[in-house]
């Protein structure tokens, strides 16, 4: 699959920039980049690109039915959904369904063999989330299909994110600019990004990757709390760089798209931690589900409700395997607990993070683990298995070697927001370190294309979903 390139990326993307530069006025950069963006998906995907034009079109349709026949315009929003859902649910879970079945009425039905379009959550919720606003009057209905177009099948954040609503950068499409302090500030933000997936985020995968495919008899407690710990950086500097590199390729074409992490692992609460990781998806749920659903008007029973459902549809989008859907849920629980037992979180706050860091950690083995039955062995492991022996021992030093265990204290020191933190006590420091930042992503791309060139490069984790 040409997405798990990340030379292709590297190559396409400045070839696109520079022609995109080069074109007289926006509607031609609009019209170019829609090309541009249809042809990354179309050399990725083949004929996938006819359903994501397919989704497109439909929405854009039902926007302008909404618009001009108010008294049905609560039927074309659940048409819209129903075909939008529906196109999702057919690619990505009817193999769930059908195994599902099988296990409750032990029949034997074949699961459908469907390949996964990549980047299909995406482009579907954007769809979706463009005619919610549109029947809300939070946006006016487009009346130019390119625009819609261009908005879903944008190259920079089409297969993985952030997810973007229309009327969030609709004035951008018509107007903006890309002056050469956006476009340093853009190249920056992508080098970062590229750096925080290259540098730090493949590193921990071969930890990861090394300890979750450990047979039980291999399996330590030392080797699970490293697998757990190296895979929680691994996901997070994997989709937090994929997120900095398409807002840096954003700001290039002259597009401020918001901010998809907010180092989330500095989070006191579950609840914080989910205004911090995946914000853009946190916001879809929360406008287009939780509050629709009633949010938290409508009693304590009925929010609590709410709030588990929401969580099991968070795990669900993630993919169609019980450990997401498991992962949801837990997260749901102690995201509700805390609204119980939690409401006042004065002191303790470093308990508070070691709580957080636990209950994140945990989670994210569910989330990894191929099966319910793998992930309960890993988090047995993690806590109870104290027996050591010359198997265990062997398995646990390869993980040991000097440039992992460097690489792991900088990935924990680039977690934290230690530039805000100096910044804080002296706005000096800023300054000095933004000007640094420009010559360090210099050499942090040097480094990347080394690391590129030695084929180490792990595909992105969320080009799955």
């Amino acid at each position: 699959m040409v997405f798990s390139s990340m030379p292709f990326l590297c190559a396409f993307f400045p070839i696109v920039a520079i022609g995109c530069y080069l074109m007289p006025s926006i509607r031609v950069k609009n019209f170019f980049l829609l090309i541009a963006s249809l042809l990354f998906y179309a050399y990725g995907e083949g004929y996938y690109v006819l359903l994501m034009i397919g989704c497109a079109f439909s929405s854009y349709i039902f926007a302008l039915l909404i618009a001009h026949f108010q008294r049905a315009k609560k039927a074309f929003l659940f048409i819209a959904a129903a075909s939008n859902l529906g196109v999702l649910g057919a690619y990505k879970y009817a193999g769930m369904a059908v195994g599902a079945v099988n296990s409750f009425t032990g029949w034997r039905l074949e699961a459908p063999d469907i390949p996964l379009p990549v980047g299909i959550s995406f482009f579907t919720f954007q769809a979706l989330s463009y005619v919610a606003d549109v029947y809300r009057g939070k946006t006016a209905a487009e009346k130019s299909f390119l625009k819609i177009m261009l908005y879903i099948s944008f190259f920079p954040q089409l297969i993985a994110g952030p997810i973007v609503k229309y009327h969030s950068i609709a004035d951008q499409i018509d107007s903006r600019h890309a002056d050469m302090r956006k476009i340093s500030g853009g190249m920056r933000r992508f080098i970062m990004g590229l750096s925080k997936k290259v540098l730090l985020s493949d590193t921990m995968a071969a930890a990861a990757d090394y300890v979750f495919a450990l047979r039980n008899d291999e399996l330590g407690m030392a080797a699970a709390w490293v697998g757990a710990v190296a895979y929680m950086l691994q996901i997070y500097f994997d989709f937090s760089g994929y997120s900095d590199m398409a807002i840096g390729m954003g700001k290039m074409f002259g597009f401020d798209f918001n901010e998809n992490f907010n180092y989330p692992y500095i989070a006191s609460s579950v609840q914080d931690f989910w205004r911090r990781w995946h914000i853009s998806l946190t916001d879809w749920f929360r406008e287009y589900l939780y509050i629709p659903l009633g949010g938290n008007r409508k009693g304590n029973a009925r929010t609590w409700a709410n709030r588990m459902f929401v969580f099991l549809c968070t795990g669900l989008w993630h993919g169609a395997n019980w450990t997401f859907v498991l992962w949801g849920l837990f997260h749901g629980i102690f995201f509700t607990l805390e609204s119980v037992f939690m409401k006042k979180r004065n002191g303790f706050r470093v308990l508070r993070h070691i709580y957080v860091l636990l209950v994140v950690c945990v989670g994210f083995v569910i989330f990894r683990a191929d099966t319910i039955g793998q992930a309960g062995v890993m988090v047995s492991a993690m806590f109870t298995k104290t027996v050591w022996n010359p198997m265990i021992a062997a398995a646990t030093m390869k993980l040991f070697d000097r440039l992992f265990l460097f690489m792991l204290a900088i990935a924990i020191v680039c977690s934290m927001p230690v530039m805000q933190w100096n910044v804080a006590k002296d706005k000096k420091y800023y300054k000095i370190a933004d000007g640094f930042s420009y010559a360090a992503s210099l050499v942090l791309l040097l480094a990347c294309m080394a690391s590129l060139a030695g084929g180490t490069f792990h595909p992105f984790i969320y080009f799955r979903f």
